[in-house]
């Protein structure tokens, strides 16, 4: 009988100490869940600033303020949409842009869900922050009747990138290498607005120019190219891609080897697809073995701020993009 309580007494503290085990394991596991939230958030944040120049990154993250009629778009007319410089969200629409005098771009009414407010630091005023990122944009103010809304967001130029009107703008995608060359040499075309390098045809969101280098990503140096279609044409454009850059070069261009320099076109639509098409056949009549791909286009996501315009900061010119006269 002895025995037997024994046993009993041991089964029970068996059980017990098996219990605390499995609380124990809970905690910690909710513990680091938690930790690695917070990290996985902490990570993208720190990211999304390293796209960032120092003046951009002084006004979204520490909150600070561009000298009034400074900014780029203060007194910016242009159809398009606004979107967050940090992470891409659109924020406002050109349609609620109005002219305050104040020195700061001005908007009566934001994207619905793009914009939060909170009682600023000073506790008087009321600050504009995106909703995706939490990236500062300035200040909202009531009651000054410049509008019918009667709000005028005041908005640091360096918070945001104007998008210009799809309607009155082509876009195109090409990868030829190198995307400093790329983009060099197509900066000086009439009729281009705009040029931005970045990735695209990866697998991950946000990549850094470290992963696109150094880890399997998928993706490839490219350049969005922004233009006027009543000046130049997506043809032409697709031309001088063929002349700056050799399409017969499969495992990347000139001294730069790997997957993200290959020769790629990300078509928007049919079109430039067949019109892709109808140059590379022109090439390979000429004799060019030509080994260029035409993918549909997909997420875009921009590089870090130094790569952009990256010779015409430096003041140095391309090593491995030169023009070649084909057609």
């Amino acid at each position: 009988m002895k025995r037997k309580k024994n046993r009993n007494r041991i089964i029970l503290l068996f059980l017990i100490i098996f219990m605390l085990i499995l609380i124990a394991t809970s905690i910690a596991q909710g513990e680091q869940e938690g930790r690695t939230m917070t990290d996985n958030d902490s990570d993208a944040k720190e990211m999304l600033n390293s796209r960032l120049d120092t003046s951009a990154f002084q006004v979204i993250e520490n909150k600070g303020t561009e000298r009034a009629f400074s900014g780029e778009y203060w007194d910016e007319k242009s159809a398009g949409t606004y979107i967050c410089r940090r992470c891409s969200e659109p924020l406002y629409r050109s349609t609620d842009k109005f002219d305050s005098g104040c020195g700061w771009p001005s908007f009566d009414d934001e994207i619905e869900g793009a914009v939060i407010r909170q009682i600023d630091a000073d506790g008087s005023r009321t600050e504009i922050l995106c909703n995706s990122c939490g990236g500062h944009l300035g200040h909202v103010f009531l009651g000054e009747g410049f509008t019918d809304k009667d709000t005028r967001h005041c908005v640091n130029s360096l918070s945001m990138r104007l998008v210009p009107a799809s309607g009155e703008t082509g876009r195109a995608v090409f990868a030829g290498g190198c995307f400093w060359g790329v983009e060099y040499l197509f900066n000086n075309v009439e009729g281009v607005k705009a040029t931005t390098v970045g990735y695209t045809g990866g697998r991950t969101s946000f990549p850094t120019y470290k992963e696109v280098c150094y880890e399997n990503t998928g993706h490839i140096e490219a350049m969005e190219v922004l233009y006027d279609p009543e000046v130049v044409s997506y043809k032409e454009l697709a031309k001088l891609f063929f002349e700056i850059h050799d399409p017969t070069q499969a495992n990347g261009q000139g001294p730069d080897i790997g997957e993200q320099y290959l020769s790629m076109i990300y078509y928007e639509n049919e079109e430039q697809k067949k019109t892709s098409e109808e140059l590379i056949e022109i090439l390979k009549a000429k004799g060019l073995d030509v080994v260029t791909e035409l993918k549909p286009a997909v997420a875009f996501w921009p590089a870090e701020e130094y790569h952009q315009d990256y010779y015409i900061k430096s003041g140095k010119t391309p090593y491995c993009h030169a023009y070649t006269k084909r057609f």
